[in-house]
């Protein structure tokens, strides 16, 4: 039995955090990051069952097409995301009344949909990329067991070469999308190998009034090569939402709206009408046969 210190069950019935109770979350979930953004999402779905706000996760659950889906607000960071996913899967397989893990694993249909900076000249502003491999360099992964179970070792010790990675930073991993989301936005958006950030200044290469431990780092990812992939763009979540789906068995992904290109220092400050398309396109791929 798992202790109530370790999984905190609201009076409610709902976990601690997200404030949704195992009946109301859906098969297929969709993250954003922003709060707002749910109630965007959410304009497209019929028969809403409830709309919960609890700090920066906000969750909607309808329908689209007839399909139950679940719109869920993360806020910014990998340490977030390491809370809804935890949570995300608490309700699917674990019975709250005993506590106990089920016997049979339920696994979600989990997609992110963000945005993001490309660093190869070539990825237009209002393009989008699947990250059909996402790129850790947060940590999180690091604290939990069998990290190297599911993470790509071949491409991650290259790259720590490549990039003479610094010691003082915690060491990346490499994580594969779910297949079967791969395969539903294959045609449709540019592949990416995308790297997680964990801020959104140094850890991205930006200086405004403190150098960097990597002056070089926007060149030094963007010449990365590993057979034919290469870095694609930078968010701050995909890389937690990848590796703790593949351990615990949830079919994810993570597709951005390029918003600004840092190679060609440009940038689209009016990307809304973008970031609706992707949603557009994101449940009518979701909710497919």
């Amino acid at each position: 039995m798992i202790p109530e210190s370790e999984l905190i069950i609201n009076d409610d019935g709902s976990v601690f955090h997200l404030h949704i109770r195992p009946d109301e979350l859906a098969d297929n979930v969709i993250l954003v990051g922003d709060p707002g953004r749910v109630d965007i999402v959410s304009e497209y779905l019929e028969d809403k069952e409830f709309r919960h706000q609890s700090r920066e996760f906000v969750s909607v659950t309808g329908k689209y097409r007839g399909k139950r889906i679940t719109v869920l607000s993360t806020g910014i960071g990998t340490d977030n995301i390491d809370i809804v996913m935890n949570e995300l899967d608490a309700l699917a397989n674990i019975d709250f009344s005993t506590r106990e893990v089920k016997e049979r694993k339920k696994s979600l249909n989990i997609l992110r949909i963000g945005t993001s900076g490309a660093i190869q000249p070539d990825i237009p502003l209002g393009s989008f990329v699947f990250a059909h491999i996402s790129i850790g360099c947060d940590g999180l992964m690091n604290w939990y067991a069998d990290r190297d179970k599911i993470a790509l070792l071949d491409i991650e010790e290259a790259f720590k070469s490549h990039t003479h990675w610094n010691r003082h930073l915690p060491d990346p991993y490499f994580v594969k999308a779910g297949e079967e989301m791969v395969s539903r936005f294959a045609d449709c958006t540019i592949k990416g190998m995308t790297i997680a950030a964990s801020g959104f200044y140094g850890p991205q290469g930006r200086v405004l009034r403190m150098p960097l431990a990597m002056p070089d780092m926007l060149d030094t990812f963007g010449s990365f090569r590993f057979g034919d992939w290469r870095i694609t763009n930078f968010e701050m979540e995909g890389s937690a939402i990848a590796g703790i789906a593949a351990h615990l068995g949830h079919n994810a992904g993570t597709v951005c709206c390029i918003i600004a290109n840092r190679y060609l220092k440009s940038s689209n400050p009016d990307y809304k009408p973008q970031v609706r398309k992707l949603i557009e396109l994101s449940l009518d791929r979701l909710t497919r046969e």
